[in-house]
């Protein structure tokens, strides 16, 4: 499995001079916790990422004239980025050594085609998971199946006084 397989394909831009309610608004109307900041100058320039958390710790949280500073104000212009034909385990390094929860992913000519959450990757390794539990019932099934059912067995019983015991 690959990253491009499970990433959110839905990217929001937003300009670097835009307002910090213009992208508050903007995540609210698209229904999204992050956008993709793009240089006012440079069009095809990603400045970076501003998340609804960023908004919260570094605006509301912090002495910031709302009125005065811009979205791109925000972005400290370390991208942290993963290529769609990443696997998994690529993706969990890739967050751990940026320190980031969310990844921008990238096509083969490094064009952002997506994001990719931590609740992403935990979606489709749960899904993964839950994989392997039903082949491993069904091999179970498919083995009492074959040699028909168990003789009733004899119940066990502990010695008295083992710990556990009351």
């Amino acid at each position: 499995m690959n990253i491009a397989s499970i990433c959110q394909r839905r990217v929001i831009a937003i300009q670097a001079d835009a307002s910090l309610k213009e992208a508050a608004t903007s995540m609210r109307e698209n229904h999204v916790g992050a956008l993709v900041v793009i240089d006012s100058a440079e069009a095809s320039r990603v400045a970076g990422v501003v998340t609804d958390r960023d908004l919260a710790i570094e605006v509301l949280a912090g002495d910031v004239d709302t009125a005065r500073i811009q979205i791109g104000q925000l972005v400290n212009g370390s991208l942290v980025a993963v290529a769609g034909s990443a696997s998994i385990q690529d993706a969990v390094s890739a967050m751990d050594e940026g320190g980031v929860r969310r990844l921008l992913v990238t096509d083969d000519e490094g064009r952002v085609i997506g994001f990719l959450s931590s609740d992403d990757l935990l979606d489709a390794v749960a899904s993964e998971l839950s994989g392997l539990a039903n082949a491993l019932r069904s091999g179970i099934a498919r083995e009492n199946a074959e040699r028909g059912p168990l003789p009733p067995s004899e119940p066990v019983f502990l010695p008295l006084g083992m710990p556990g015991m009351h």
